[in-house]
């Protein structure tokens, strides 16, 4: 046990607690104070733990069974006998509850502590690469947007931030001209990408923007029902064969069932 105010708290109270009581049980005949001892003996476990509401809960029952032998000398009744009995029980195991109650939730918090630093430097992490990574929960919206995806796709910080729909995403990008396509062939586009994430497709797609960059995009399925997806930039192995790529690009983003992949994008509005 750390010695401490918290750790001294319990059985420095407890005995003052005794102390008075058996000033006052001189001159005013008092009730036993074993109820409010048992309290202390809590506040002891709460505060620091097993160890001291042990010690608590053994200097109440040494110093309650003084009391009786103080009000009544060496010719203790029965009943005495029983209630410092069912003091020493109830203080036992109310130190016992405690200070476990104590240790399990510190190591709760302590565990939560360890698991919200581990993501913060995931984060971080994650930030620093040129790969944009978004991982969507089990109902598509974005609980992590990564740097390089809102610079890749101009999303403002307050859009990124507010777990927004993956479908909201796209439509962003959409409305910004992020995507190297005609508008007429945008709804399929994104319609195709819907249908990949909700499907958990990890097919890589190349996605060409205006800017000239290519991105592989490919999406991975998640044991929670989330998905993670990433936009890696490979223009470098792919411009250098533009003309075929695109020819591929675009011939792949032409679907004859147009009207199942659009009744996919209203579903997924």
């Amino acid at each position: 046990m750390r010695f401490g105010w918290r750790a001294i708290s319990g059985p420095v109270l407890t005995a003052a607690t005794l102390l008075l009581a058996m000033l006052l049980d001189r001159f005013v005949p008092s009730p036993s104070p074993a109820p409010f001892l048992v309290g202390i003996v809590a506040l002891a476990g709460a505060l620091s733990g097993l160890a001291s509401a042990i010690t608590s809960a053994a200097v109440a029952v040494i110093g309650v069974a003084l009391f009786f032998l103080s009000r009544h000398g060496m010719s203790a009744s029965a009943a005495d006998l029983v209630r410092l009995g069912l003091l020493a029980i109830t203080a036992a195991g109310t130190a016992g509850i405690t200070g476990l109650m104590r240790e399990r939730l510190l190591g709760t918090f302590a565990a939560e502590r360890r698991s919200h630093a581990t993501a913060a430097r995931l984060s971080a992490a994650l930030d620093q690469v040129d790969i944009g990574i978004v991982l969507l929960d089990a109902e598509t919206r974005a609980e992590f947007v990564s740097r390089a995806f809102r610079e890749y796709f101009a999303v403002p910080d307050e859009i990124a931030d507010g777990k927004p729909p993956f479908i909201a995403l796209m439509y962003h990008g959409r409305d910004t001209g992020a995507f190297e396509l005609p508008e007429d062939e945008l709804g399929i586009f994104i319609a195709q990408r819907m249908e990949m994430v909700r499907t958990g497709d990890a097919t890589p797609i190349n996605i060409a923007l205006r800017t000239g960059e290519v991105l592989r995009f490919a999406c991975a399925a998640l044991p929670d029902g989330g998905r993670m997806l990433s936009y890696t930039p490979v223009t470098d192995l792919v411009r250098h064969t533009d003309a075929p790529a695109r020819a591929d690009y675009y011939r792949s983003l032409r679907d004859p069932a147009g009207r199942r992949l659009t009744r996919y994008l209203r579903v997924a509005e």
